[in-house]
């Protein structure tokens, strides 16, 4: 077989990175094997190592990409002043307290999908830096002129993960329904 195009590899890479950011969230980052993800990926499992030293190195990569234009849609008008940003968070903490979001692991917030696996990650890592910025944006978005948005991200990001621990009983439902009411006022 021949060898790849710059851009063939590129295109590889890129598939690869996105599929892990996916699957991470949904499976975390050990339930996710090299060989299973280069499978979901479309690819062999002896190519990974042409673009990445390590898993560890993929999780790094992997999780910046998970919080790249995170908050760029559903909470634009966010950073305006006044009624439009209460109305833009009011939509956005809607939109993320969702059945459809919780439901949504592979595709969701990588704050909830990612924070079991940052916590026991190493402390230094370059994920758990990213891991850390991405949640200081969320809370700056959550803002507002009474407080800094930690308690709003922390009530949001902590129904959402413990809906989805509790997904398919009523419970899951009266957690997001509950947080939603708290999060909008």
């Amino acid at each position: 077989m021949g060898r790849v195009s710059k851009e063939q590899a590129q295109e590889n890479r890129r598939r690869i990175v996105d599929t892990a950011s996916r699957l991470f969230r949904e499976q975390g980052t050990d339930g996710v094997s090299v060989a299973d993800l280069m499978k979901a990926a479309g690819l062999t499992h002896g190519g990974f190592y042409k673009h990445f030293d390590s898993k560890e190195a993929l999780v790094d990569e992997a999780t910046a990409r998970a919080f790249d234009g995170v908050g760029t849609g559903d909470r634009q008008g966010a950073d305006t002043d006044g009624d439009a940003a209460k109305d833009a968070r009011r939509a956005f903490v809607e939109n993320y307290l969702s059945p459809e979001h919780r439901d949504d692991m592979a595709g969701g917030c990588p704050t909830a999908g990612l924070a079991t696996d940052m916590a026991r990650g190493a402390t230094g890592s370059a994920a758990r830096h990213t891991y850390a910025e991405g949640v200081r944006e969320f809370a700056r978005r959550m803002a507002d002129d009474d407080d800094d948005g930690l308690v709003r991200l922390s009530t949001m990001v902590g129904a959402l993960i413990l809906a989805r621990a509790v997904n398919g009983d009523p419970l899951s439902d009266a957690l997001l329904a509950a947080a939603r009411a708290e999060a909008s006022a």
